[in-house]
């Protein structure tokens, strides 16, 4: 165990001296005393260790200490359960040695910040961990706020790591931590956390918009004093005490809207923000002074009415507060204006850390005790598969909502795309559970209708109705989907009972003795493969009982074969997805690397349908047990989903195309309607550039045009270069690739 150097001993001391000025509670002396003991213990168990980048472990605990304290505001318990965090699952202390010395409360959050073991036999290790972190949160969401920091922290730092690890961590980052961090109000957090994702899984577009933004800094400086000097004026004319700031949107919002909208950084319109923060005055609501302010704002400037987002009036399930609004500007560029309070904005920034710090002062239940409810209803089925969970986790994440009416006028907060069934649920299980329709705004309408802000619903429900299999299919808020599997389940169990019964029964008839080997041939001669699926079949009205007899009196011709058969089901498959997963273990500390070939014989990979790669495109392959690799683009969304849940089975493929195949892509055009532009445009692309179509159309409406065709190339290469060709053609004024 090497020693540090006196210059790192003195860094580690100072460091750990600043969580002191980020917490002022932690400097009571009692609450000092504790915190210290925490770090002596940290530095003990972590000495001589150091981190991958080379740095000495104890600089991890320490700064996501800083940040629980700094960026979220949490006091003493989560300050130590910080600094101690990974002492049990990477040193010799065990809970009990935590809980012995620092108290249940500390032990119970560090006990959900460890990982389950490695050798725990799991489909996802990953959804299993995370399932683990979430069984504390409905006794102590501290453990959540101590993860993100964690989180935010291995983030900042994971330039050291290897390609392979980068890209699971940065994926499980985007896809649950993220949304993590919005849910509970922490939009600093959460946008840092986006923008690394972004840094680590496309270093290159990353780099690239940042120095765009950078470039277009002295344009933008003045540009937002130019556009905030006549609102100054006025707010100090009306006597307003207030801060404004300007500044550009995050990285990933501007690369996520250039994605969704299909345009250049040049023509995504509110690249930037201007925030007012005003000081509040006791006599005057901060609602009104919120109105006032964008009254003032609008008579200087034209509002665009569409976007006008009011979460004074009713705030965001997270708590956010604000008066958002769009403006047209000088030189005719739109410009987004939040109006805030400084209460409002200490809320924003800190979210709900603050509501969980001051618990008690007021005892209404608000959203967010509602939401950690759901969680933990969630969680009341510890059978059910973490996989599963996890995908209803993510859709309790929801960053868009809408807000709809009862019948009697109170409102209710749902997911945006909900249907009127998930408003069943939402107000009572028994409700939706026998819904057979809804009044929306006095029309009758079906249980999949898709309910819209302001909304006011009515649910028509009827005794004889029992859930149906096909409502999963439209249904999306998580607590839907759980109701009706767990009506399922209870429907399940009554069936089985109901089978067995009958069973019995008509063996007394026939009197007949059930035995394993009748059990076999009933098995076997009705198509069923375990007790529980033929007695519910019974139950379930679906097996005739009438024919029992024959079934047993007739003998197996093929007893050994069908007996052999149902081994190699039994033994084979799994032995396979052993030696998979045992190769899979000896690289998963590897950067895998897998080369994609053609040859006239085969392809020894598969193309996912949800995302369309090609050759030239930046690309993971997902490790399937059955059908090999499957080749999914970096930033598809079901990419990030499988790095984020299966990161052992993530490999980096790199294309040895020979130009044997082509691959589909789809493009889509628009511009002026020409007279012979459409065959101005097929002429290029089959003649001049040799590429093949394989279905095209175009739309054109008032002497515009769209168009999407879809042809074959070999490389991206080639894509780029048809794409500049066709910007080319007079009338055309924009060309892009559908991505999915």
């Amino acid at each position: 165990m090497a020693d540090f150097t006196p210059e790192e001993e003195k860094h580690i001391k100072d460091e750990f001296e600043k969580v002191f000025k980020y917490c002022k509670g932690c400097k009571i002396e009692k609450n000092e005393k504790i915190i210290r003991k925490a770090f002596d213990l940290a530095n003990k168990a972590h000495y001589g260790i150091r981190r991958r980048s080379g740095e000495p472990y104890i600089h991890h605990p320490i700064e996501v200490a800083q940040i629980v304290a700094k960026e979220i505001g949490l006091g003493t318990k989560s300050v130590v359960s910080a600094i101690l965090h990974d002492v049990v699952e990477d040193t010799d202390y065990t809970i009990e040695d935590i809980e012995r010395l620092f108290g249940p409360r500390i032990s119970n959050i560090i006990d959900g910040l460890t990982k389950i073991s490695g050798k725990f036999e799991a489909q996802s290790l990953q959804a299993e961990n995370f399932r683990k972190m979430l069984m504390t949160l409905s006794d102590d969401v501290r453990v959540i706020f101590v993860k993100l920091a964690d989180r935010l922290h291995n983030m900042r730092t994971l330039g050291s790591m290897p390609d392979a690890k980068k890209q699971k961590i940065a994926s499980e980052t985007l896809f649950i931590y993220a949304p993590l961090a919005h849910r509970l109000g922490l939009y600093a957090i959460k946008t840092e956390l986006e923008d690394l994702s972004l840094k680590h899984q496309h270093p290159k577009v990353y780099e690239d918009i940042t120095n765009q933004i950078l470039d277009s800094e002295k344009q933008r400086i003045a540009y937002i004093n130019k556009f905030t000097l006549p609102i100054i004026n006025e707010l100090i004319s009306a006597g307003i005490q207030f801060n404004i700031t300007g500044r550009p949107k995050s990285v990933y919002s501007i690369w996520n809207k250039m994605n969704s909208k299909g345009v250049p950084f040049e023509e995504v319109y509110d690249l930037f923000a201007v925030r007012i923060i005003f000081d509040n005055d006791d006599k005057i609501s901060e609602k009104k002074q919120c109105w006032n302010l964008y009254s003032i704002i609008t008579d200087i400037y034209q509002p665009n009415p569409d976007r006008l987002r009011d979460w004074v009036s009713t705030p965001k399930a997270n708590g956010y507060e604000a008066l958002h609004t769009t403006v047209m500007g000088p030189d005719g560029k739109w410009v987004e204006i939040q109006i805030r309070s400084k209460r409002m904005d200490d809320i924003a920034e800190r979210g709900y850390a603050a509501h969980w710090k001051y618990k008690g002062i007021n005892e209404n239940e608000n959203e967010l005790d509602k939401w950690i409810k759901e969680i933990s209803k969630l969680l009341e089925t510890p059978e059910s598969d973490a996989l599963e969970f996890l995908d209803e986790f993510k859709m309790n994440l929801f960053s868009s909502e809408i807000y709809v009416f009862t019948p009697k006028g109170l409102l209710r907060r749902i997911p945006k795309g909900s249907t009127s069934l998930d408003f069943a649920y939402d107000i009572h299980s028994d409700i939706g559970n026998t819904a057979i329709g809804a009044k929306v705004n006095y029309k009758l309408v079906a249980l999949n209708h898709v309910l819209k802000s302001g909304d006011q619903v009515e649910i028509i429900t009827s005794e004889k109705q029992t859930p149906k299999r096909e409502w999963l299919e439209f249904v999306i808020t998580a607590k839907a989907k759980s109701k009706i599997k767990d009506a399922f389940k209870s429907e399940r169990k009554k069936n089985i009972e109901k089978g067995k019964k009958l069973l019995e029964k008509r063996f007394e008839e026939l009197d007949l003795t059930i035995n394993s080997n009748i059990f076999r041939k009933l098995l076997a001669g009705y198509e069923t493969q375990s007790k529980n699926d033929f007695y519910c079949k019974i139950g379930r009205g679906v097996v005739d009982l009438t024919d029992v007899k024959k079934i047993i009196a007739k003998k197996s011709k093929n007893k050994w074969i069908r007996y052999w058969q149902l081994q190699v089901k039994k033994t084979t498959k799994p032995k396979k997805k052993k030696e998979k997963a045992e190769k899979i273990s000896k690289n998963k500390n590897k950067n895998q690397k897998i080369e994609l070939t053609e040859t006239l014989d085969n392809v020894n990979f598969k193309i996912a349908k949800c995302c369309n790669p090609i050759p030239g495109d930046d690309i993971i392959g997902y490790l399937d047990d059955n059908e090999g690799v499957t080749i999914h683009k970096r930033k598809c969304k079901e990419a990030v989903k499988l790095m984020s849940k299966y990161g052992n089975k993530i490999v980096t493929p790199e294309w040895k195309s020979q130009k044997l195949y082509s691959y589909l892509v789809s493009i889509q055009l628009f511009g002026i309607d020409k007279m012979g532009i459409v065959n101005r445009i097929t002429e290029l692309i089959s003649k001049d550039l040799g590429v093949n179509m394989r279905a095209i159309s175009f739309n054109s409406t008032d002497g515009v045009f769209d168009g999407r065709i879809d042809l074959y190339v070999y490389h991206t290469y080639d894509l780029n270069k048809l794409i500049s060709n066709l910007k080319k053609i007079s009338g055309v004024n924009k060309v892009h690739r559908i991505e999915n």
